[in-house]
């Protein structure tokens, strides 16, 4: 099994913490979206992972490679990278990893995460991950036959369609097949609104007599922006406390604290005289001092000062001391 995971845009809707990493390796409860994300799948899947490619954009640099392939690598998976120049749209985004579309494959987008315990249907030619909506309109959904199968994909639909909204995760049994009608999109300029959508190849698939059904998870958790972002981690740290996870480092220092859990405290992370959750991240060599933080999300090497913080997120290497609540600093950020 493969796993190709489109992650060019740089996130614009979680500014100012997109300016200097990309929204995928932006850590929920202590490790990057996109690690959790694959990590999911695999779970789901219960498959041997061969490889894992990433199509990113040139910009984001080598340090941003050299980590996406170690993700790959932490599951025992080969970690390729691919590039995505122009944003052209989620057939052109995925056409980006042809080479790697061969046996079967699952295309996840990087900006989303969620908790599923289902079977894989590998009889059919195609699994789509969907989860039940209180408002379809606001998404792609799917409308299903008596047999549980997928007749039609509706985007964003004005009349009750379906409360089953796509949630950017597919299974294809044959990566080959895939490939040959996205190709086939970008070869006749098939385009709407100047972009190759996916959809466009799904209906061909599927009016050629391919069984597509879905697969429903039970928690679906976006990361589009700030106040969903720290949202999420919250409900993450959640599911992980419930399962048992270890979330608070032995090498933690905790002077003269309190932890209410859940809460994820990374290695090296210093406490003093502070109170910190419930449902906070605070990434490595972070110092909080003289603070009471709860539903936060705080990245690496930051530090934190007299302050009352609740629905915040701060970056990696800031400095905060201040009144303000609900704040959100990017990278290098210094409020004082």
């Amino acid at each position: 099994m493969k796993i190709i995971v489109p992650m060019a845009g740089r996130g614009s809707r979680l500014r100012p913490h997109t300016l200097t990493v990309p929204k995928p390796l932006i850590p929920i409860a202590g490790k990057p979206i996109v690690h959790r994300l694959v990590e999911d799948i695999a779970g789901v899947l219960n498959q041997d992972i061969e490889e894992i490619a990433f199509i990113i954009h040139k910009d984001f640099g080598a340090q941003v490679e050299a980590d996406l392939v170690a993700i790959a690598e932490k599951l025992g998976a080969k970690g390729t990278i691919y590039y995505q120049e122009q944003p052209l749209g989620t057939a052109h985004a995925i056409m980006s990893a042809k080479d790697s579309m061969s046996g079967p494959i699952v295309v996840a987008y990087a900006d989303t995460l969620f908790r599923a315990d289902f079977t894989l249907d590998t009889t059919a030619d195609s699994v789509i991950w969907v989860q039940q909506v209180d408002d379809p309109s606001a998404f792609g959904v799917i409308k299903l036959n008596d047999n549980n199968e997928i007749t039609d994909f509706v985007e964003k639909p004005k009349d009750f369609v379906s409360d089953l909204a796509i949630i950017g995760i597919y299974y294809f049994k044959s990566g080959e097949s895939l490939r040959a009608e996205l190709q086939y999109l970008l070869d006749n300029n098939i385009v709407k609104g100047g972009e190759y959508q996916l959809t466009d190849g799904l209906e061909n698939m599927k009016q050629k007599g391919m069984k597509f059904v879905p697969g429903k998870v039970d928690h679906w958790m976006d990361c589009g922006n700030k106040n969903v972002t720290v949202d999420t981690n919250s409900r993450m740290l959640a599911f992980l406390h419930a399962d048992g996870t270890e979330l608070v480092s032995k090498s933690a220092v905790v002077e003269n604290s309190t932890i209410i859990e859940p809460c994820f405290i990374g290695e090296g992370v210093v406490l003093k005289n502070s109170t910190v959750g419930p449902n906070v991240s605070l990434g490595e060599n972070t110092v909080v001092e003289d603070s009471t933080i709860k539903n936060s999300l705080v990245q690496t090497h930051s530090v934190i000062k007299n302050a009352n913080l609740d629905n915040a997120m701060i970056g990696n290497h800031a400095v905060f001391n201040g009144k303000f609540t609900a704040i959100s600093i990017g990278d290098y950020s210094v409020l004082e």
